[in-house]
């Protein structure tokens, strides 16, 4: 199904502040918040999601991370090229780490491992962890509080997972270096 990509001009009238925003933040409009602005409530709760996870207790290298990885359970292969290229990109993530979660192997760092891993197991799993899951994370440093804000993680990442699934998004120019491709379902 096509869905339209909206821009800062001919969106949906309370949907065009928040794509002015996202173009002044990024040089452009990503074709997911085009996408996003067909419904202007998504396109703001996925934005103010956004803003939520970036102030939980992960470092933005763990957030993305995290994000990463439930985008590769979910097989997104919008969101993966672009949380690849943030890591690569702004954060300068060691690209056998990023490689690594690509290809859903163990990370060369072991807190970084743990924290994938109970990531992938989350979504794998539907939220549905082992005591011993569980402890494996806290054991490698992060607490339940982490567990809990890896909920929010993933809550944002299936907004935008999910309407890549539905809409079939066509990667942006800037990730497209980055670019993965899922068997279709």
């Amino acid at each position: 199904m096509d869905f339209t990509i909206y821009n800062e001009e001919n969106a949906p009238e309370s949907a065009q502040p928040f794509l002015k925003g996202a173009k002044e933040k990024f040089g452009f409009v990503p074709n997911l918040l085009g996408e996003f602005a067909e419904a202007p409530a998504v396109l703001e709760g996925y934005l103010k999601l956004d803003e939520i996870v970036g102030n939980t207790s992960f470092s933005p290298k763990e957030q993305q991370l995290a994000i990463l990885a439930v985008s590769i359970e979910n097989e997104c292969h919008y969101c993966s090229a672009i949380h690849s290229t943030i890591l690569k990109n702004q954060l300068n993530t060691n690209e056998d780490i990023v490689t690594a979660v690509r290809n859903g192997e163990p990370l060369p760092d072991e807190k970084f491992d743990a924290l994938v891993t109970y990531t992938r197991k989350a979504v794998q799993n539907r939220g549905h962890l082992s005591d011993a899951d569980i402890q494996a994370f806290l054991d490698a440093g992060y607490t339940k509080q982490n567990a809990l804000e890896i909920n929010l993680i993933i809550a944002l990442k299936t907004i935008s997972n999910y309407t890549n699934h539905l809409a079939d998004t066509p990667l942006d120019e800037a990730f497209e270096p980055e670019r993965m491709e899922f068997e279709p379902a």
